[in-house]
Parts: structure tokens; sequence; C-alpha cells
């Protein structure tokens, strides 16, 4: 596997932001962000899975919540500005970031979407996301993925049902 040629390990380096990077094998039946937490040894409120959403007013925008957690369309709505907020289609994923599921990040996407990072994330030294390829976790410090992504704090996640 070559870490390192990534788009968002390219961009880190570049800007100088420390992080490390975790391996997993990767189950292609079981891409849960719960399952990643355990082959990387992290708590799944600590691994965060980026969604691709689409507003009806301000058009695409990436969601980052918590793996133990899903997204609240109404509060990202309300985050975005938008009336109505919904996840796209698995077969839109790849056209609009570059990324396949299970390796979505924001840092490296194919455009430059708003970024929502739900508020939890500040709670922790260290988060963990997709460095841009499914097997390949990122494990940075919030406030830098914040920077590098351009992220917006907010409440964007509730406890799965």
């Amino acid at each position: 596997m070559s870490a390192s040629k990534t788009n968002a390990v390219r961009l880190l380096e570049k800007a100088g932001i420390a992080f490390e990077l975790r391996t997993y094998e990767v189950d292609p039946d079981d891409l849960s962000a719960e399952s990643v937490a355990r082959k990387v040894g992290m708590p799944p409120e600590q691994v965060f899975k980026t969604l691709v959403a689409r507003g009806d007013r301000h058009g695409v925008c990436l969601a980052v919540v918590p793996g133990n957690c899903e997204l609240d369309p109404k509060a990202l709505s309300k985050a975005t500005g938008d009336k109505k907020v919904d996840t796209v289609s698995l077969k839109e994923v790849e056209p609009l970031t570059g990324y396949i599921r299970g390796g979505v990040t924001a840092i490296g996407c194919k455009k430059d979407y708003p970024v929502y990072l739900d508020e939890t994330a500040e709670l922790f030294d260290v988060i963990v996301l997709s460095a841009g390829m499914r097997g390949l976790q990122l494990v940075i410090a919030p406030a830098d993925y914040i920077r590098v992504a351009g992220a917006k704090i907010a409440p964007i996640a509730r406890v799965k049902a």
C-alpha cells in the first residue's frame, strides 16, 4: 500500500501538519466506522466518517460525524442555511469527491466543498479520519484538521437510533 501517495497525505505534508497514519485490513462487506475504529484501536466516537450531502440552496457539502453517530439532516440544514439537506446517492460519491465509499476525506477532495465537522471533535486531542483510501486512516489534532479542511464546527450528529 503506497500510503504517502494519497492527496490528503501530500497536502498535510506540504502544509507541515503533524499526523499519523494507521492501516487496517479492509472488509468490503463492512466499511462501517465502528469496524474501522476496532481495527485501528480507537473508540468509535473518536473515528469520524465523511459523508457527502446536498442542500436545496447551497449544493454539495461534506459532513464529518463520529463513527458511533449518524448525520442529523435538520441540524446540517441549519448549519448550511439550506431548507433541506440529504446525503447523496452512493453512485454520486466518487464523481463528486474523487474518493470511493470508505475512503472519502475532505482533505484533497476533487473540489473544495464546504465542510461541517461535528462539535464533539473538539473534545479529543486527536481524531481519526480516512486518509483518502480504504485501509488508511489519518490521526490528527482536531484544530489542524479544521484548519486544513476549512471546516466549520456545528452540532450535526445524533446518536444512532
